[in-house]
């Protein structure tokens, strides 16, 4: 009878996988990375960030854009740029602009990351900066002063009419700038249009109105991004067709355009049995794009993305520590973790994210059925989205041998928005953080980034610690 952990899991899903693998000594690893040597190490609750995942995934989506640009003859190039917002850490930034990328901001802070990078070598002016967001006061002045300062492929992307005056009343001569359309969202939205941009019908008028004419503005990109992401659903299908009918009537009246950017939004792993054809997305998007231009005898643009949660997402994982379980009636058992989900992984708690979650250990025990709590005294502190209709299935709780889980592919937004070095709910601290990596010859390092905080650390910024 299949009653082990390792049972479920290889009867579940294809099992082993590219990145989860177990040790001789049926223990989980990441990357071939053994995780519970990390355990042993650092403790628990850690999180941990793969930096040469990071680089991986760009490399993988220039490929696929190179393949799909060589199948459909699609003569044009391509222009990754990755999204700040995603994670703004400096360890991120110094891996991802190993590979020749480009950088999009989406507020004023980034602006002056962007002039650290310039500092210290990481990009250069050649380097695309493509400046989304609603923009009031120091985003403007930060743009306008890079821009100012020779950056000539700093692009700001119009969000809405008054934007063209704020930016010209301080920029010093001729500049780029690109225009970001509002698209309609899915029928299932609380809302019909985006309210990031201009809509459809208005941007040829609004171009012919405040850009045609003017000698010190170049348009050169339409923006285009969904909310929902790239899938393969009529719905995008729908809304990349309108688009590439406005850049193509833009395009007829600016000579001078020339890109079209489509967002971000290719899905990462959230389950084992996680399929997404990457390939098939980019062959099919630039094909439509391809054919629509051919069709109306207008040279196909150069394609730039925004991908972020592509870019990191991957990269990281959280480590808890099932101290306890308790029995709360006939059916539920509540196995306890060391830290606290709406801080530490808040996208579980705010929009019932799902992550990858396997135990790291103990993967020849017999399994049970469980929910996952953390520490707080918030009841919506839990978590309980896992692929088998809504349950979790460990191996069984002993206190005699400690139990281990790993969250993985938890990148993305969960150290800004769970507030990175600040409070946390019911003052649960911060874990520690690591990063991994490898040398020249393959071999693993591992380094503190940040330690957990203490209580001084809490209390300085509660400000008891004020003298």
């Amino acid at each position: 009878m299949n009653t082990k952990y390792f049972d479920l899991i290889n009867q579940t899903y294809y099992f082993p996988q590219d990145e989860f693998t177990l040790s001789k000594d049926n223990q989980l690893q990441f990357h071939n990375i053994d995780l519970m040597k990390l355990v042993e190490q650092y403790g628990t609750p850690l999180k941990f960030t793969y930096l040469p995942q990071i680089s991986n995934n760009i490399k993988r989506a220039k490929n696929w854009f190179r393949n799909a640009m060589e199948k459909n003859k699609y003569d044009a190039k391509y222009y990754y740029c990755y999204c700040t917002k995603s994670s703004h850490f400096e360890y991120v930034m110094n891996e991802a602009f190993k590979n020749n990328i480009h950088i999009e901001t989406s507020s004023a802070f980034d602006i002056n990351i962007v002039e650290k990078l310039l500092e210290s070598g990481k990009i250069n002016k050649s380097t695309f900066i493509i400046c989304n967001g609603f923009k009031r006061d120091q985003y403007i002045e930060n743009i306008t002063r890079i821009i100012n300062n020779g950056h000539k492929n700093c692009i700001p992307i119009i969000d809405n009419y008054e934007e063209l005056d704020l930016l010209q009343a301080d920029i010093k001569g001729k500049f780029k700038i690109g225009i970001r359309i509002a698209a309609e969202e899915e029928p299932k939205f609380e809302f019909y249009t985006s309210r990031l941009g201009i809509g459809y019908k208005n941007i040829v008028a609004f171009y012919r109105k405040q850009i045609q004419e003017n000698p010190n503005l170049e348009l050169k990109m339409l923006h285009f991004f969904i909310n929902t992401g790239i899938n393969d659903t009529a719905y995008y299908w729908n809304e990349l067709v309108k688009c590439i009918k406005v850049y193509i009537a833009l395009k007829r009246e600016c000579p001078t355009l020339d890109s079209l950017n489509i967002g971000g939004g290719f899905p990462i792993k959230n389950s084992l049995a996680f399929e997404y054809d990457y390939q098939y997305m980019i062959d099919e998007i630039l094909n439509q794009i391809k054919i629509a231009c051919d069709e109306e005898e207008v040279e196909v643009p150069h394609i730039f993305t925004e991908f972020g949660s592509f870019t990191v997402g991957e990269s990281a994982g959280a480590i808890y520590q099932v101290l306890y379980q308790k029995q709360q009636n006939d059916r539920e058992q509540w196995n306890m973790i060391d830290s606290s989900f709406i801080t530490t992984l808040p996208d579980t708690w705010a929009i019932n994210k799902r992550f990858i979650m396997l135990a790291i250990n103990r993967w020849n025990d017999t399994y049970e059925r469980v929910l996952l709590g953390g520490m707080t005294c918030d009841s919506d502190d839990y978590y309980n989205s896992e692929q088998n209709m809504n349950a979790i299935y460990l191996p069984k709780y002993n206190k005699e041998k400690p139990l281990y889980i790993g969250f993985f592919n938890t990148g993305a937004y969960q150290e800004t928005i769970g507030g990175y070095g600040g409070l946390h709910h019911c003052l649960i601290p911060q874990p520690r953080h690591i990063l991994i990596d490898r040398d020249a010859n393959g071999i693993v390092a591992s380094e503190i980034f940040s330690e957990q905080q203490t209580a001084e650390d809490v209390l300085d910024i509660l400000g008891y610690n004020k003298k």
